[in-house]
């Protein structure tokens, strides 16, 4: 494992990303926001449109680079705003290739981004809390419980910080999963203006379907996602066949119920070619029987669905264990004779703590006082 610490000390001297306290983040408004913005300053909204193309298309970080706006109008936005992306703390370059960024925020929170290269395309999986409320028993993110949820400039920050890092071509395919730390549905309005962002053409016009939403199955959000115009693919993290074995792994289960979450599902409107996924996490004879498989196929028939079987990346943290790769084909296989099309995926950056489910900002490893609990989750109803 290699580390590799950053203090962009060239880049600083440039484009100073991290400017005097007290002025507000312009990265991250909408096109909304920027046009009602340049109608407070008398210019017509078509200056707010200038700015969303330099901030997002262009990639500007600094006001003088937005050469199409009047001197007086970009000396104004400099005194009471910032560009700013999240700083990189650390980065942890795996052997297969996976980078594992540890992303810090102008309050001191931070949060934790994955770059997973191939030929011809790379994805980025992001985080949308700074640690998370939901406290899935196997997950090392919830040990942290929930610090605070990100704002949209600091969740589009992780994309634009590693697409510099990694120096990546305009050209770049890109495909985003929120499967980072925390509950992207917790954080609903936040994520949603964000996926709006990316995909807009004078954004960074990643298509919806290259952006996939990974949910505990927090039911009304889902609900909700469903009637969204512009909206992510939804993969939902199932891991269990049953509700007394889904609330013992994840307690959002006693909130949403299988019962709930798979009504969710079924009412979900899928677009042509879309498919929704179940990632299903498989713990050495917890969750892995031949009788768990039938149970899954039996939640999911009906659906337009695919499972994704995760082995489990294990840690000293916690005491699950991955299962034999014989028990995972026997899964795997029974799913497919059930009809349910089933998927071995094996996590990379497992070196380095990136796999699924391991995330875990350094120094938050023992334990701390959580903002949220799921006994506190708030109320959607």
């Amino acid at each position: 494992m290699k580390v590799i610490r950053y203090k962009y000390k060239s880049m600083k001297k440039q484009y100073p990303l991290q400017m005097p306290d007290g002025k507000a983040n312009l990265f991250g408004l909408s096109m909304k926001e920027l046009e009602q913005a340049a109608s407070g300053y008398g210019e017509p909204p078509y200056r707010g449109r200038q700015i969303f193309r330099a901030l997002y298309r262009r990639r500007t970080v600094h006001f003088e680079a937005m050469t199409d706006l009047g001197a007086p109008l970009r000396e104004r936005l400099a005194s009471q705003f910032q560009i700013a992306y999240p700083e990189i703390r650390e980065q942890h370059v795996s052997r297969d290739g996976s980078v594992r960024y540890v992303m810090g925020f102008s309050d001191g929170e931070g949060a934790e981004a994955v770059y997973m290269p191939e030929p011809g395309r790379a994805t980025l999986c992001l985080s949308s809390q700074a640690g998370c409320a939901v406290d899935c028993r196997f997950c090392f993110t919830a040990l942290m419980g929930l610090r605070r949820n990100l704002d949209a400039g600091e969740i589009l920050g992780q994309v634009y910080r590693i697409v510099l890092n990694q120096n990546l071509d305009p050209q770049t395919r890109l495909n985003l999963v929120f499967m980072g730390m925390g509950e992207p549905l917790l954080n609903y309005g936040a994520v949603l203006n964000a996926v709006r962002i990316l995909a807009n053409r004078d954004g960074l016009r990643i298509p919806p379907r290259r952006i996939t939403l990974s949910t505990s199955g927090i039911a009304p959000r889902i609900q909700d996602l469903a009637r969204e115009e512009v909206r992510p693919k939804l993969a939902v993290s199932l891991n269990a066949s049953s509700d007394e074995q889904r609330s013992a792994l994840m307690p959002i289960n006693r909130k949403y119920p299988l019962s709930e979450l798979m009504a969710a599902c079924h009412a979900y409107p899928l677009r042509p070619r879309e498919w929704l996924t179940f990632e299903y996490v498989m713990l050495d004879t917890v969750n892995d029987t031949i009788e768990d498989a039938r149970r899954v196929a039996a939640l999911l028939k009906g659906l337009r669905a695919k499972v994704n079987l995760i082995p489990y990346n294990p840690g000293e943290e916690l005491p699950y264990r991955s299962p034999s790769i014989e028990r995972v084909m026997a899964f795997e296989e029974t799913l497919r004779k059930a009809g349910v099309p089933a998927f071995i995926r094996i996590s990379r950056g497992r070196d380095v703590r990136a796999a699924c489910g391991q995330l875990l900002v350094e120094g938050a490893r023992k334990p701390i006082t959580p903002i949220m609990r799921p006994a506190a989750l708030p109320s959607l109803r």
